[in-house]
């Protein structure tokens, strides 16, 4: 197994492969979370190399090595423009895999966990090019996210500095990206949930929600759409997660 460290129209990334891949092997665009890092889930990189997948693991905006040492709370007043930006650098990459030759087959798939899990929720709204999806421990309701977000730092005597002007136009720009305003745009895809009952920091029941309502969207097709809930576990995915989810994710691209 190789771990390449790279640079791909400026976004540092690594690329995780081994000497039997070639154009045709499947690929996964795999997204970190908050306040982590693109190595700090290279034990899922591990699992799909052995699946026969590649992974293209990049540092989100102002992570890992794109770093400026802000504090959490100015990372967190910096939350959804990391969404965003993270949503569209993934275009970026898909891009420069056509360009390298290694999607002959497209064959490719995005997941992620915590923010990285709901960056792809707005990946599956804007990108048809997605064959598989696995979203762990995010929302694809980013409104209904963003107005929890605000309620919690409230409960804790913290007032954030927007006006309700700004609050609006945050809402507005979050509109484009929530995918539960669309639901049609998963079209049948293979989309994987992955969420721990005891999380507090994107919260199990409104995603659970969602995906109960979603299933109308899947009669046809309803072994494309699964959700693994953890009655034991909060915002973190254990190990027999990472294995289920790694097993599913490189079924539905093989």
């Amino acid at each position: 197994m190789h771990v390449q460290d790279d640079m791909w129209q400026g976004i540092p990334l690594l690329h995780v492969y081994d000497n039997d891949m070639d154009e045709h092997t499947p690929v996964i665009i795999f997204l970190h979370g908050f306040l982590s890092a693109k190595e700090h889930n290279l034990h899922y990189a591990y699992q799909l190399i052995k699946k026969g997948v590649r992974v293209i693991m990049p540092d989100a905006h102002l992570h890992g090595s794109r770093t400026e040492n802000l504090s959490e709370m100015k990372m967190n007043m910096h939350f959804w423009e990391i969404v965003v930006k993270t949503i569209k650098e993934v275009q970026k990459i898909y891009e420069e895999l056509q360009l390298r030759g290694m999607l002959a087959s497209n064959n490719i798939g995005v997941a992620g966990t915590s923010m990285g899990g709901i960056a792809t929720s707005g990946c599956l709204k804007k990108y048809d090019w997605i064959q598989a999806a696995v979203i762990c421990m995010g929302a694809p309701g980013y409104i209904e996210l963003a107005n929890y977000q605000i309620d919690q730092f409230k409960s804790l005597g913290v007032e954030l500095p927007i006006t309700n002007e700004q609050k609006q136009q945050i809402e507005s720009t979050l509109a484009e990206f929530d995918i539960t305003k669309d639901p049609n745009r998963f079209n049948n895809r293979p989309v994987l949930f992955w969420h721990g009952h005891k999380d507090e920091t994107v919260p199990f029941k409104n995603t659970y929600h969602f995906y109960q309502q979603l299933s109308s969207y899947y009669e046809q097709k309803p072994e494309r759409l699964k959700f693994i809930e953890s009655p034991k576990d909060g915002h973190k995915v254990p190990r027999e997660g990472v294995l289920a989810i790694t097993e599913w994710i490189s079924q539905h691209l093989a």
